[in-house]
Order: C-alpha cells, then sequence, then structure tokens
C-alpha cells in the first residue's frame, strides 16, 4: 500500500473518531450543565473543556459560547465541523480505497452538519447539531465495517480510530479523576454518557454509582468497545496485522511499545492506581500511544528508502 494512502485512512479514521468523540462530550456536558444543583459551574466546565481539548477557553465567561465555538467554529481546530472536515477531506484523497457507502455516508453527514453549523445560534440548534453527527457516525461505523475490504487498508482505518479513542478516554478520565476534583454522581453519569457507557455500568456493576468502578468500566475493562485497555486490545491487533510483512527492526520496535502499554493495563488495578498516580499512568498511556503513533508513522508513513528493500 502506499504510504499516502496509509495515511490518508489513518487520519480520516482519527479525526472521524475525532468527531465523534467531540460530539458525545458536548451532549453529556450540556446534559450535565442544565442541573440546578449546589455545586461549582465553573469546575464542572472547565472540566469538560479540559477533557476535550480546550484549556486555553477556560477563562470563557460564557459555557454556552464556547460549547456552541466547540461544535461548530470552523476557525477552530479542534472543533467537531472542524475535524469532520478533515475526515471528509482525507476520506476524499483515497476514495479509490474505501467503499463508495462510506464515502457518500461521510459527504452527506458533512454536508448535513455544514448546513447545521451555519444555524448555531442557541443551546437547541446546538443539540440538532451534536445528534446529527452522533446519529450519522454510527451510521459511517456500520457502513465501513460491512463495505470495506477488511485488508490493509481497514487495518489503517482500525488503528486510527482506536488510537484516537485510546487517547481521549485517558483525557476524559484524567480529568474527572483529578487530584484536586469534587465530582459527584451528576459527573460520573456524564462522564459514562461521554463514551456511551451508563447502560454498560449498570450491567455489570449495576446502577450504584462508584468512582472505582467507574474507572475500571473505562480504563481496564477488556470486554467494552470504549475502554482504554480494549482500544489497545484492538490496536495490537491491527499493528500485528500491519507489521506481518514488514521489515524486521520497526515491526520489533512497535512491537515493544504496543506490548509495554497492553500489559500496564492488563495487570492494573484501579484501587492501586488511584491510590498512587492516576495521572501519571494516564499519561503514560498517552506518552505510548503517542511513541506508537511515531514509530508506526516513521516505519510505513515517512520512511528511508532503505527500509523498503528490507526483509
Amino acid at each position: 500500500m502506499l504510504s499516502r494512502v496509509a495515511d490518508c485512512l489513518y487520519w480520516m479514521s482519527r479525526y472521524f473518531e475525532r468527531a465523534d468523540n467531540i460530539a458525545r462530550a458536548i451532549d453529556a456536558t450540556h446534559s450535565l450543565m442544565l442541573s440546578r444543583v449546589e455545586v461549582a459551574a465553573d469546575e464542572r466546565w472547565y472540566r469538560a473543556l479540559t477533557a476535550m481539548g480546550l484549556q486555553l477557553e477556560a477563562g470563557n465567561p460564557d459555557p454556552q459560547d464556547a460549547i456552541r465555538r466547540l461544535a461548530a467554529d470552523m476557525t477552530l481546530r479542534t472543533s467537531m465541523i472542524s475535524c469532520l472536515a478533515a475526515a471528509r477531506e482525507n476520506a476524499s484523497q483515497v476514495r479509490e480505497e474505501i467503499s463508495s457507502e462510506m464515502w457518500e455516508q461521510l459527504n452527506r453527514l458533512y454536508h448535513q452538519a455544514g448546513a447545521l453549523s451555519a444555524e448555531v445560534a442557541d443551546d437547541e440548534s446546538v443539540v440538532r447539531l451534536v445528534t446529527a453527527v452522533r446519529e450519522g457516525s454510527y451510521a459511517f461505523a456500520g457502513v465501513s465495517e460491512t463495505t470495506m475490504t477488511h485488508g490493509e487498508g481497514w487495518r489503517f482505518v482500525q488503528l486510527g480510530k482506536y488510537t484516537e479513542r485510546a487517547c481521549a478516554v485517558s483525557l476524559l478520565l484524567d480529568a474527572y479523576f483529578g487530584a484536586h476534583t469534587q465530582a459527584d454522581d451528576l459527573d460520573w453519569i456524564a462522564l459514562l454518557a461521554s463514551c456511551g457507557a451508563f447502560d454498560s455500568y449498570t450491567k455489570v456493576f449495576t446502577a450504584d454509582l462508584q468512582p472505582d468502578r467507574v474507572a475500571e468500566l473505562l480504563l481496564v475493562y477488556p470486554e467494552f468497545p470504549y475502554s482504554v485497555r480494549y482500544s489497545v486490545e484492538r490496536m495490537s491487533v491491527s499493528l500485528k496485522a500491519i507489521t506481518a510483512q514488514g521489515a524486521s527492526r520497526p515491526r520489533a520496535q512497535i512491537g515493544r511499545i504496543i506490548g509495554r502499554l497492553r500489559s500496564s493495563l492488563a495487570f492494573a488495578t484501579v484501587s492501586e492506581l488511584r491510590a498512587g498516580d492516576l495521572h501519571a499512568f494516564l499519561n503514560g498511556v498517552l506518552d505510548q500511544c503517542r511513541a506508537i503513533h511515531a514509530a508506526v508513522h516513521d516505519a510505513y508513513i515517512d520512511y528511508p528508502i532503505e527500509i523498503a528493500f528490507e526483509s
């Protein structure tokens, strides 16, 4: 596969997953901010902004304005609509590698979201935009799964999706479990909702909301699609397929990084992590995901010509 094609498939998937993650987080945060309880609204809002990558916006005095920007501001690189546009742009470069149904669904969602974002002026219009993106993301995931050949290109799509998800959930957990955070049941519900995890939590642990159990489901639970551990395991499957025919040195390097990350999550216990330094552990997950990204980029996207001739 051409490195250009692999790069576009990878980033198409990452940007689309990022847009979906932002939509979930906005939906959950918007619902949380409607609650009128005696909890510092600023703390809740700043925590949500941090989790969504808007630390520099924490001084914004108008949370509703910040939500509108995060959803629909094309000048904001981290906004949902900007990520959706970036996903579409990458997909347009590799239309011969994805199915026509994938392109049609992504293109339709982009234009639908673009029309809705132009009308964003209040909370109701933000909700309409977020709902459209969330429903469109489910359709795109289903179309991708059932219409794209599950070959090498598919592996780069999967790698991008689960790398982005592992990073996003790690950031969410770090924001909600910070040392100075005073979270209550509504915050834990919002965190679970940001990952589509509330129903799964009640089925696994009952409706009794306990921070350790929330962290267990989203960090180390092996069977939930939005847990960090599950995402890392899917990254490992994709990397194994991608590196199977690659050069030995890059393959070994990538294998060592993903192996360390898998082991750290497989043997971690939430009680020990929370008693120690959960922040450092989550930062370590992010660092290792970045290292995997860099190693894959060096080996398969921007590699020296000599590597192409290694056996």
